[in-house]
């Protein structure tokens, strides 16, 4: 599928320049329509055919393949969620903690990579978080951090900056610590290609409204083979065990036990119609493309003495931020000429611009005409 053919699908671009799907992409009219005639079948026809239940469970099972295929994981390996933020508490809620306990994060992560640490406090669990520098890590001192931890949780890309972090890397320091590695991922699928064995992290987890242009509501948690042996969910249901009839239960061996009871099938079929639809695009023409419309975009920061690029001069992501002197007001003032970006709580003073394949030239420009 052509970029074209792609922008063409999204109604949302008819009346606006759309830079901001960092934090949530618009749809194309293929993945609405998987959402909706799922949820028409299973409401209309299934309850006088197979059955309201057995159809869900077959549309769970073919996301979870489409969603490990795609990352490179098994379907044993995959934990359908509602999002990153779902699927980060419940590896958290999951781990058996005990006081003085430590998790290590960075400065970079979003709420979902912080919350559910400090709720860990009341136990007695102690959170250590490691500086950055321009959305960059010194592995030395992330080395000196992760001694004594049971859990390192950090962003592959970071929301602050776009900065790529060294995954491999940073799960090799913490694992010869004896730690477990949580990675949000949220913001890699759909425009850059994933593949969570050559991570090698313990947990990663990530959802499908973002890049992927998915519906809200469809997440998913990677568990490494052999991880799911460290968790012991705070919540159980049917779809946790082996057998729910069973006297005594046994949770599912791999990252099904995180699963838990009865959810819609809709969103998970618009995840699985996105991640198709990303795959027909590829991620060659998607990683170009955003590639050379950053670069145009940052050329323009650059030249402009009324913006300051907080980003990497060259392509890591799709993400841009840069300084202005009031976020806010920058932030709705575009939004009155039809151009959606945000503004970030740090670092200070700056938005963020998110690039994406279905993006133009044109939409660049536009946005620079304002800084």
């Amino acid at each position: 599928m052509e970029p074209t053919a792609l922008r063409a699908d999204i109604p949302a671009l008819e009346r606006t320049t759309y830079m901001n799907t960092g934090a949530s992409g618009p749809s194309p009219t293929r993945v609405v329509e998987a959402n909706e005639s799922c949820l028409e079948r299973h409401e209309y026809e299934t309850p006088a055919d197979e059955g309201m239940y057995p159809f869900t469970f077959d549309v769970l099972d073919r996301t979870r393949k489409t969603v490990a295929d795609h990352l490179g994981a098994t379907p044993e390996e995959i934990a359908l969620t509602q999002s990153t933020t779902d699927g980060i508490n419940r590896i958290a809620a999951a781990l058996d903690w005990e006081h003085g306990d430590r998790v290590v994060r960075t400065d970079l992560e979003h709420s979902s990579g912080i919350l559910p640490w400090k709720r860990l406090e009341r136990q007695g669990v102690e959170t250590d978080v490691v500086p950055s520098e321009d959305g960059q890590l010194n592995l030395d001192a992330v080395k000196d951090a992760v001694a004594d931890a049971k859990l390192v949780c950090f962003s592959a890309l970071t929301w602050t900056h776009g900065t790529m972090l060294p995954v491999r890397e940073l799960t090799n320091i913490a694992r010869d610590a004896g730690a477990l590695v949580l990675v949000d991922a949220v913001q890699c699928p759909g425009q850059m290609a994933v593949d969570v064995t050559e991570w090698d992290a313990d947990f990663v987890a990530g959802a499908g409204h973002k890049w992927l242009l998915g519906p809200f509501g469809a997440g998913f948690v990677s568990v490494r083979s052999g991880a799911e042996r460290h968790l012991h969910p705070a919540h159980i249901g049917y779809r946790s065990v082996e057998d729910p009839n069973a006297e005594a239960y046994a949770y599912e061996p791999g990252a099904h036990r995180l699963e838990v009871g009865t959810v819609s099938p809709a969103p998970y079929a618009g995840l699985g119609e996105a991640i198709d639809v990303i795959e027909e695009v590829g991620y060659d023409t998607i990683e170009n493309r955003i590639r050379e419309l950053t670069d145009r975009l940052k050329e323009g920061l650059v030249a402009s003495d009324d913006a300051r690029l907080l980003s990497p001069r060259e392509y890591e992501s799709g993400l841009v931020t840069f300084g202005v002197d009031d976020p806010d007001a920058f932030v709705e003032r575009l939004a009155g000429e039809g151009i959606r970006i945000r503004s970030l709580p740090y670092p200070n003073n700056s938005v963020r611009a998110s690039v994406h394949v279905f993006n133009t030239a044109d939409d660049i420009d536009a946005l620079l005409e304002h800084v």
